[in-house]
């Protein structure tokens, strides 16, 4: 739990605190639709745990990661953890959950249209699901941690085809938000200008991961060199959830059985 790669987004380094804080605004805009029994498949470090668990009659996190599951079971005492591989949603029965919350999960899943599927089978008939993911038209550079992006037209196109409502939102941020935004696209095209032979597309994922982390963390720090005071004073109240746009940073969408 103490270790972290850029694209977990640590809540303890500072110059992860913009990412941190985009992330999390994600659980305050869930808040609203969270009762009843609730599945988080790829709940992480429990970034949002503490916010939501309260609200739900039961909450079932799963993770992949052993040693995550066993930090947050101590950590979180009311809430049931289990370290699964997903899809699909092994020994969990169908129309069982009334609320499904994934946030940036879907990115890394292989087979995505499986997990929509297993998360519609799963939920109670009426039952909703929210669904977060990075918005590809606002994306800086390829991230080898991700099996794909999403425009918002092709998530919804995907979830059109399994649910029986759809509504695609996004989570956008304020004129503090956009000036890190646009400091971090700057610095990044600077370190992309060296990439004459485009490799960040040519080499396979795991290969890129090495390179990826260095210069990310080292963008990260550099940002934060730059211009201390925005990158620390971000917060998730900075962010808010807006109408379907290409501009927004991550797609924000809200599913119905």
């Amino acid at each position: 739990m103490s270790t972290f790669t850029t694209e977990i987004a640590s809540d303890k380094i500072v110059s992860d605190n913009p990412i941190h804080q985009r992330l999390l605004k994600a659980y305050y805009e869930a808040k609203p639709f969270v009762s009843g029994k609730v599945l988080e498949p790829g709940c992480g470090e429990g970034r949002g745990i503490e916010l939501l668990s309260p609200l739900a009659e039961e909450y079932l996190a799963l993770d992949k990661i052993q040693e995550v599951i066993d930090a947050l079971k101590e950590k979180h005492t009311g809430v049931e953890f289990r370290q699964a591989v997903f899809p699909p949603f092994d020994d969990i029965p169908s129309d069982s959950f009334d609320v499904v919350i994934s946030f940036q999960v879907i990115e890394h899943i292989q087979n995505d249209k499986l997990f929509l599927e297993e998360i519609h089978r799963v939920l109670k008939p009426g039952g909703t699901a929210i669904i977060t993911t990075p918005n590809i038209k606002m994306s800086l550079s390829r991230n080898p941690w991700h099996i794909r992006e999403y425009t918002s037209s092709e998530l919804k196109a995907l979830a059109q085809g399994i649910f029986s409502k759809v509504e695609m939102k996004g989570i956008s941020g304020n004129e503090k938000v956009m000036t890190y935004h646009e400091q971090n696209r700057t610095s990044v095209n600077k370190i992309m200008r060296f990439d004459i032979f485009n490799l960040q597309h040519k080499l396979p994922a795991p290969i890129l991961r090495i390179p990826y982390e260095i210069l990310n963390r080292l963008n990260r720090n550099k940002l934060q060199d730059q211009d201390a005071g925005l990158v620390a004073e971000i917060h998730h109240d900075d962010f808010y959830l807006a109408d379907e746009s290409d501009q927004n940073l991550d797609l924000f969408c809200i599913l119905t059985k």
